[in-house]
């Protein structure tokens, strides 16, 4: 019996180290604390068991002296995964008919076997948001990890939030004798109106959804009002009652100041996506407490009052001024193959007067928290995912940096990809 419970023991004890991966001697950018260098981590069942300036482990160890060790990064309002090939229309899959769908659902849609997604990983993005496009209540987007062979598989958190595209408030006043295309013309008067029917029916839209909300709850005890279930309406439940975030997509100062009195008015959870004139509103934001998510980053100014660099600096006035920025490139499916560039946009607004402790937070633990997924992702910490990456150089930051190792939940992934594969046919053609 004594040397049956004795085996037991010891082969208990061999899987618990078989489990385990120590990183050692790693520049550890904890993110949400002080980075320790060197520092090490230690892996156990796929999430970070210990954080530490020295651990001793018998388990297997990868010593990473000199390289960064980074949470991986989060790209929020993405069209990755739902396009391939921008020019050709079988490929993108990134909108549904209608004004309003907020029960579409993004993650359903994801190509587990787009070349996208690895040519992405590879450069440390572990979760991309796929976000639905459309012209005012788009649909839902779920948080999407880099990793499985199913679109089930690979949604780590669904929903995460509802895209509203807020009806673009900015007038056209070119003369309709310089209009191309004259049908298309319209006056400044009946641009204004357009834009107040679409705001009314937006307006009406989310009143419908609280009305049959409320009624849907009351016919739970008494069924003669019972509505019916209306599949669109269901899904703005978790929305109506602040209990997710909307993506409110607006970037005209007009439209985020009217977006901000809408949420307060309606006490709905908003974040501003593509916000090019959001640092103008910065205090407004701040007070608020409403994150935004930058996509404006190489984009010309609008204006042309602005400074050529308004754009690099707007994410440091925003910080300034207290506002959460979670950096971007957008849902445009052009963009779609440039994701993997997600930290460059952050490096850019550090040479600006973001410090470099924000931008970093900008592509990790921000989008976590507006993701709902703090407690898992976003940081290096105990009990978090172990969804990590390494590279050398100066950082992530560094244009110049590669990226050795990408770690989701404890695996490791390859990092090979269309990239890779065909610069490795032609390097060694005869």
């Amino acid at each position: 019996m004594f040397s049956v419970l004795f085996c037991a023991l010891i082969f208990s004890a061999l899987a618990v180290s078989a489990d385990q991966l120590l990183l050692r001697n790693a520049i550890v950018h904890t993110v949400s604390g002080a980075t320790l260098n060197p520092g090490d981590v230690l892996i156990e069942n796929g999430k970070i068991k210990e954080v530490s300036t020295h651990i001793t482990t018998e388990g297997k160890s990868i010593d990473l002296k000199g390289q960064h060790l980074y949470p991986g990064m989060i790209a929020l309002d993405t069209s990755i995964g739902l396009t391939e090939l921008a020019g050709v229309r079988a490929t993108q899959d990134e909108r549904e008919v209608g004004d309003f769908v907020p029960d579409v659902k993004s993650w359903v849609a994801v190509n587990p076997d787009s070349e996208l997604l690895p040519v992405t990983r590879a450069n440390g993005v572990t979760h991309v948001a796929p976000a639905p496009q459309g012209s005012i209540v788009a649909g839902q987007s779920g948080l999407i990890v880099l990793d499985g062979w199913t679109s089930e598989q690979m949604a780590y958190k669904k929903p995460i939030a509802l895209h509203v595209y807020w009806p673009n408030m900015e007038l056209d006043l070119t003369p309709k004798d310089k209009v191309r295309d004259k049908s298309k013309w319209k006056s400044p008067e009946d641009q204004a109106k357009e834009r107040t029917n679409k705001l009314k029916a937006l307006d009406d839209f989310f009143q419908d959804a609280r009305a049959y909300i409320l009624a849907r709850d009351v016919a739970k005890t008494n069924a003669s009002v019972d509505p019916g279930r209306n599949p669109s309406w269901e899904a703005m439940r978790p929305y109506v009652r602040a209990e997710l975030p909307i993506f409110v997509h607006a970037d005209d100062s007009r439209a985020i100041k009217a977006a901000v009195k809408w949420a307060e008015t309606n006490k709905f959870k908003i974040v501003i996506a593509g916000g090019r004139d959001s640092w103008m509103t910065a205090d407004l934001l701040a007070k608020k407490n409403i994150p935004v998510i930058w996509e404006h980053t190489y984009q010309q100014p609008a204006h042309d009052y602005e400074s050529y660099d308004s754009h690099y600096a707007a994410p440091g006035i925003l910080h300034k001024a207290g506002v959460n920025v979670i950096f971007s490139l957008g849902g445009s499916t052009f963009i779609a193959s440039l994701i993997k560039n997600l930290p460059y946009e952050a490096a850019q607004a550090v040479a600006f007067g973001l410090p470099e402790d924000e931008a970093i937070k900008g592509i990790t633990l921000y989008p976590a928290q507006v993701s709902g997924v703090a407690d898992k992702l976003g940081s290096i910490e105990p009990g978090k995912d172990a969804t990590l990456f390494a590279c050398d150089g100066n950082g992530i930051l560094d244009l110049r940096a590669n990226v050795h190792h990408v770690w989701i939940a404890g695996k490791e992934m390859s990092l090979e990809s269309r990239h890779t594969r065909l610069y490795n046919k032609y390097k060694n053609r005869p």
